[in-house]
């Protein structure tokens, strides 16, 4: 069930509506929506518009929608432990920035800037782990004719290294989704152009990856097409993944490699997923009409919205905020 700009929500309960799982159309759509990320202390969903420069925030009681500009491609926007203070993806830059979600906006700063030797590349994606280290990733110039290959870093972010941080895998096309398992010694990770979802060793107290090996590589998949984009994980160590030119999302076992589920979703450029909600059981989806023509926006009026889907039989996993600094 798809019901364009939902006017209504359940604050008290979870969305359960049917025993099937439901979408729904939350937002009018924007150029390039990316990057949801659930915040339970403000119950708002924060996500950008990359390319307009716009960090934005969804209110889950009322269905409104709040935003800020910067200047420059916008993305990632990850809350802090330290409330109301957000570390932003501007162009190369890493900002930190002062925001109540809503109205009140206050002091911004540039905390550091990357990759000097590929000065046309840019943020892309990337989240807070348990210890609130920042991985942000970068990407290859991009235009008409694709993204410049080999021109991105996984960066990791620290408290006493966020002026110069280190590189985790150099070099990647576009780096994308990030997600850690339940028992937080997995990292997952997509280097989009690959098709590839990968699988590291991960030790929480170094913040370290080790024996890369691939659990899922949409090649070899007959039901599906697309490029995977961003990425989130469930309660059963389950991975959720964006296809990008794909028009769904997939449901993937990384210890099995097999496909689970495959949801349909309104709009061919499907950017990220996240999970929210007071009961973390629905999934938000981010999608874009940035490179549709005019013809194809005619044929995907939703693309560019925030979707939810509802009663997957699941839940995720919290996200976690970033510890990089206690004030502006």
């Amino acid at each position: 069930m798809l019901i364009p700009f939902l006017l209504f929500t359940y604050c008290s309960s979870s969305w359960a509506l049917t025993r099937s799982p439901g979408l729904y159309q939350l937002t009018p759509p924007i150029d390039h929506a990316e990057g949801p990320t659930w915040d339970p202390r403000k119950g708002l969903l924060f996500y950008v518009d990359i390319h307009a420069g716009t960090v934005l925030s969804y209110e889950y009681c009322s269905g409104k929608t709040h935003s800020l500009s910067l200047y420059g491609d916008v993305t990632p926007v990850i809350p802090s432990k330290t409330e109301n203070i957000f570390l932003v993806g501007l162009n190369r830059s890493v900002v930190a920035l002062e925001w109540d979600g809503k109205d009140k906006i206050g002091k911004q700063k540039i905390l550091a800037t990357v990759s000097p030797q590929y000065p046309s590349s840019r943020f892309n994606d990337g989240k807070a782990d348990k210890r609130g280290r920042l991985w942000f990733g970068t990407m290859g110039y991009e235009n008409s004719s694709g993204v410049l290959p080999d021109e991105g870093l996984l960066y990791k972010f620290t408290k006493e290294n966020y002026k110069k941080p280190t590189p985790v895998i150099a070099p990647v096309n576009i780096s994308n989704g990030l997600a850690w398992n339940k028992k937080n010694d997995k990292f997952y990770y997509i280097d989009t152009p690959t098709q590839k979802i990968v699988e590291y060793d991960y030790d929480d107290e170094k913040g370290e990856i080790k024996n890369k090996r691939t659990v899922f590589d949409i090649r070899n998949q007959s039901h599906i097409t697309g490029y995977p984009d961003g990425m989130t994980i469930d309660e059963d160590d389950n991975l959720w993944v964006a296809l990008y030119n794909g028009g769904a999302v997939i449901k993937i076992n990384p210890k099995t490699g097999k496909l689970l589920q495959v949801i349909a979703i309104p709009a061919h450029a499907v950017t990220s997923v996240a999970w929210g909600g007071p009961k973390l059981d629905i999934l938000f989806v981010s999608t874009s009409r940035f490179t549709l023509k005019s013809e194809e926006r005619k044929q995907q009026p939703a693309a560019g919205a925030i979707f939810a889907i509802t009663d997957l039989g699941t839940r995720g996993l919290p996200a976690f905020e970033a510890d990089i600094i206690d004030a502006i």
